[in-house]
């Protein structure tokens, strides 16, 4: 089959949803937020089906929606930020498109994801919002276990301390060094 997507990965808050429109505008690509759509079909919010469900439950309806969409036209995607620690999905988005990693380091993403406390896995045990400190805690101890994953991408654009225009030009850039390399046969 011949890869026709861009699947942006990274940590929530990188900047996925953000950069994904821009970069399907430029390509000619759809886009579709991965979260949105699950919550638009759904009709429940990520926190409640994690709730509900739990993460595994959620990560099995990710995996259900991206089969779903791989058949759809040219597309840009925005990733949940651990979408791809689903077991054998790497190999499968890699299979059907280019995987973009957008890195972020944890102390950037503390004071985008701040005002996010609604998102379950940033959330304390009793689903309070956390504190500055536990807040890098948490995101630099999930970004450290998902790291391996995001890892896997076929390219990797550094977002911190970088304006969107300019991680928007890095992605297009990035992706055709890419198409050119798996068209020439170069490697590296």
């Amino acid at each position: 089959m011949k890869r026709k997507h861009i699947f942006l990965t990274g940590f929530m808050g990188s900047g996925k949803s953000t950069i994904g429109p821009l970069v399907a505008k430029a390509l000619g690509f759809l886009f579709v937020d991965l979260d949105e759509e699950i919550e638009r079909q759904e009709e429940q919010s990520i926190e409640d089906i994690f709730r509900i469900s739990g993460e595994p439950g959620f990560r099995s309806l990710e995996r259900w929606y991206m089969k779903r969409f791989i058949e759809d036209d040219e597309t840009v995607f925005a990733l949940g930020g651990g979408t791809v620690t689903i077991e054998g999905l790497i190999p499968e988005l890699k299979a059907s498109g280019i995987l973009v990693y957008l890195k972020t380091d944890a102390d950037e993403l503390v004071p985008r994801l701040r005002e996010h406390s609604h998102r379950p896995l940033l959330q304390g045990t009793e689903g309070e919002p956390l504190g500055e400190s536990d807040l890098h805690q948490r995101i630099a101890a999930l970004l450290k276990q998902r790291e391996e994953y995001y890892r896997l991408a076929d390219v990797v654009v550094e977002t911190t301390q970088k304006s969107i225009d300019v991680v928007v030009e890095s992605v297009l850039n990035a992706l055709a060094d890419k198409i050119y390399k798996d068209n020439t046969g170069i490697t590296g």
